[in-house]
């Protein structure tokens, strides 16, 4: 098997890895957001109270879509929607900005940031975890780089 074969097995391994890696971590959001619920969700805002509509009709059915459209622009918040990926050469004697950081957040700055530092031999992928835009984990100054850019893109929506 030539190299370039090899090298493309292992990047296409690479992409499946963090494929798989994104979607766990979106499962045990929704299975954490789902166990704690209703302390998650913002409390409705008092409104005066309104005549119920029958069932069936549009009234009614407006009143059901209003809730929830609540219920999951309160669930967006909780999704890794931002993302910003830098590139760069982690070491002098390899070319192409092979290695990369990937920061994955939601709105309110907690998520993950994945990096993969690419050599001649070798490729080696690292998570952490980030809450509110830190880590307890040392970040590079890529991965630190990745931050900053995307809280500077997100602008006002992060929170």
């Amino acid at each position: 098997m030539s190299s370039t074969l090899a090298g493309a097995f292992g990047v296409a391994a690479l992409f499946v890895a963090v494929l798989a890696l994104v979607f766990a971590i979106q499962a045990l959001r929704a299975r954490t957001v789902s166990s704690d619920a209703p302390s998650t969700l913002p409390e409705p805002e008092p409104q005066a109270p309104q005549p119920e509509a029958k069932p069936g009709t549009v009234k009614s059915e407006l009143r059901k879509l209003g809730k929830d459209l609540e219920v999951t622009r309160g669930e967006l918040k909780e999704t890794l929607q931002h993302l910003v990926v830098v590139r760069y050469d982690a070491f002098g004697d390899t070319g192409g900005k092979l290695s990369w950081s990937m920061a994955l957040l939601d709105d309110h700055g907690d998520g993950v940031v994945l990096t993969s530092i690419n050599s001649r031999a070798d490729a080696r992928t690292y998570a952490k975890e980030i809450k509110a835009f830190t880590s307890e984990s040392k970040l590079s100054p890529e991965e630190e780089e990745a931050l900053e850019t995307l809280k500077k893109e997100a602008g006002p929506t992060v929170t």
